[in-house]
């Protein structure tokens, strides 16, 4: 099994077409339709379907796809790995992030980390923690900030705490109470985030434990459509607080205790050593949050948890 071999065989899954991938690969059709075929001998089962012209995945295909695309992300980083090895004049890393933190605190520890090492390529993925999990568990990302607690547990994770942050119910300005309650939320429309999100999980688990199901408004958005929704007036949202920094449009009424709180992590996978890139990007990350935690320049709700 040659990783050439499965680079055809993901290109093939992805666009469902021999002629498609063959094109993505930049190789002529009949040398990837042959080395499909080679990797189906030495596997022992056929990995597509092609009747009709409709190429689909068998079911020994589907349980190649993910097992192919993890080898692929793996080569690929001791690849980079070993081009790092000069001093980190080149490099990647591929950082998830949930949409608040990108929002927030993380521009300026980009920014940072560029000035620091030029040559590094950064490549930013924004998405639920959720997602980010599973964009990890596949080598698709050397890190990510996602937020604890995790819905299922990953035993294939390294998780490490750094920040934790309040969340508010953030509406228009006006006649804001000094602080609200989750039963206050009762029969009031919400804006609520898309599936995947941890804030969606996290309000309606603290809506039902109040013993009420939230009213929705509009649901299915990201983090700017959720604010940009409330700040026309459809709802009202549970957010982080630093996400409201810089919108005179929207006040942030703090929860009554024990409120609710989030916990924010950098996770990578157990099994991969990150990338000298990356621990590079985890060091200057945590300096910049310890710095700003002296200086007193974190954003309101922010809690510095650990950092070396």
């Amino acid at each position: 099994m040659q990783l050439q071999q499965l680079a055809y065989f993901v290109a093939v899954a992805e666009t469902r077409h021999f002629t498609h991938a063959a094109e993505r690969m930049r190789v002529a059709q009949p040398s990837l339709s042959k080395q499909i075929r080679t990797l189906e001998t030495e596997l022992g089962a056929p990995l597509f379907s092609r009747a009709r012209g409709n190429v689909t995945l068998t079911p020994a295909g589907e349980a190649l796809l993910p097992l192919a695309r993890r080898m692929l992300a793996d080569a690929e980083t001791a690849r980079r790995e070993v081009a790092e090895l000069a001093g980190l004049r080149r490099g990647r890393v591929r950082l998830g992030a949930t949409p608040s933190l990108c929002a927030g605190l993380l521009a300026d520890a980009l920014a940072r980390f560029h000035r620091d090492y030029p040559g590094v390529e950064l490549l930013v993925e924004e998405s639920g923690s959720r997602d980010l999990v599973r964009d990890l568990a596949r080598g698709q990302l050397d890190l990510a900030l996602i937020i604890l607690p995790l819905q299922s547990s990953d035993p294939s994770l390294v998780t490490e705490e750094i920040l934790r942050e309040n969340l508010v119910v953030a509406s228009p300005p006006g006649r804001n109470k000094p602080y609200m309650r989750i039963e206050d939320l009762r029969g009031r429309p919400l804006v609520m985030f898309r599936r995947g999100y941890d804030l969606r999980e996290a309000t309606l688990a603290a809506c039902r434990q109040a013993g009420f199901e939230p009213r929705f408004a509009v649901e299915g958005g990201e983090m700017d459509a959720v604010l940009r929704f409330v700040e026309a007036g459809l709802g009202v949202a549970v957010v982080p607080s630093m996400v409201l920094d810089g919108r005179p449009g929207l006040a942030g009424t703090p929860l009554a205790p024990p409120g609710l709180r989030r916990t924010v992590a950098l996770a990578h996978r157990k099994d991969v050593e990150p990338t000298r890139a990356a621990q590079a990007f985890r060091a200057t990350l945590l300096f910049y949050l310890v710095e700003a935690a002296h200086h007193g320049s974190l954003p309101q709700g922010i809690e510095l948890i650990c950092a070396d």
